[in-house]
């Protein structure tokens, strides 16, 4: 009978303990969702969230550029610095931009995105190297004709239209008020917010 009585307490205590530690392993997981923050990014903020390009204008296509500003000039290729930082409100803000000038103009344009964090402080830098046209601020914007002339040299959000009016030049495009203009849809929330 003692037998019985104990191979009953045996079974009870090991359900006990088997419905304890499931009540336990359910309590871990609901805190461990509870406590999870909710990913977020910030354009009004100077806070790193990533790449600008992909976070605030869904465009990783940028980043890393395709050639050096060397190899651009040396092709005679119409070539655009764009000067950056990723944790800038400005440039989260001005990202958009840049991506729609790859929009329009991406095949024919050498685009080529310059965090200012990576040029390396030197006392003189050639004509070849971004640092050479770095104004200290940004968002930057550099357009270089296929000879390889400066004819856009701004700070600031300089506006789409701007961008758009030297290129026109270099490429010996209508004004815009002589064509038709093109439109495509957003493609993420910042962006259509961006783009009004």
């Amino acid at each position: 009978m003692n037998s019985r009585k104990f191979l009953f307490l045996h079974t009870q205590i090991a359900d006990w303990r088997r419905l304890l530690s499931k009540c336990l392993l359910i309590l871990v997981v609901c805190l461990f969702v509870i406590g999870m923050q909710p990913a977020s990014a910030g354009i009004k903020d100077d806070v790193y969230e990533g790449n600008i390009f992909v976070v605030f204008a869904g465009n990783g296509s940028l980043v890393p550029a395709k050639q050096t500003l060397a190899q651009a000039l040396e092709q005679h290729r119409p070539t655009m610095l764009a000067f950056y930082v990723d944790d800038s409100s400005d440039c989260k803000k001005y990202a958009i931009v840049i991506s729609r000038v790859q929009e329009f103009y991406g095949r024919a344009v050498e685009i080529i995105p310059v965090n200012v964090d990576t040029i390396l402080p030197k006392q003189t830098y050639k004509p070849t190297e971004p640092g050479y046209y770095y104004s200290e601020g940004v968002p930057q914007v550099v357009v270089f004709n296929q000879s390889g002339e400066v004819v856009l040299n701004k700070k600031g959000q300089v506006p789409y239209e701007e961008i758009d009016d030297r290129l026109r030049e270099v490429f010996d495009l209508l004004p815009r008020t002589e064509s038709v203009q093109l439109k495509r849809r957003a493609f993420n929330e910042y962006s259509s917010e961006l783009a009004k």
